[in-house]
């Protein structure tokens, strides 16, 4: 071989290997152009991601607040409910009260009245009958003709309350 051809053999390898480091370089230079394009993409999901998320919790951060008012308004009604029930028990007891003063007066006035009426035996009757208010008809044995049920040995068969007691069934 002559000279001239080693020359050109080793002029043809230099520029091949020429061309081979322009193309890498060239390659090099989009494929990190690929892959900072690939990190700006994953970047924008990242923050899409992170807006999303944000939006989720300010959301749940609301329906939380919504759901901590809605308990304390319940509680505030709950509260006022419980005035108003022992407001009207108040009340309640206090027209049982005089319920029973009324009771106690009327009671009273029907003894004056018994004490005074000559056909009442008031020495076998030391007590009033405790459906008798009115002092109405009266049978053979002094009670009331209207008085409800009696048994045979003239008990009452049908639910009187004892007008002292009015939980007290007689």
């Amino acid at each position: 071989m002559e000279t001239s051809t080693i020359i050109w053999i080793i002029v043809a390898v230099v520029v091949v290997i020429a061309v081979i480091v322009v193309a890498m370089i060239l390659t090099r230079g989009r494929r990190r152009a690929a892959q900072v394009e690939a990190g700006r993409n994953k970047a924008a999901e990242l923050r899409q991601d992170a807006y999303e998320s944000d939006i989720a919790r300010r959301e749940r951060e609301a329906e939380a607040a919504r759901s901590t008012a809605a308990a304390k308004q319940a509680e505030a009604e709950a509260l006022q409910a419980q005035r108003e029930s022992e407001r009207l028990a108040r009340e309640s007891a206090d027209r049982e009260t005089e319920a029973q003063r009324l009771r106690d007066e009327t009671e009273q006035r029907l003894r004056k009245a018994d004490a005074v009426d000559p056909d009442v035996d008031t020495d076998a009757n030391s007590r009033r009958d405790a459906g008798d208010r009115t002092g109405g008809d009266r049978t053979e044995q002094g009670h009331r003709a209207d008085a409800g049920d009696r048994t045979a040995t003239g008990d009452r068969t049908d639910d009187v309350t004892d007008r002292r007691d009015p939980g007290r069934h007689i």
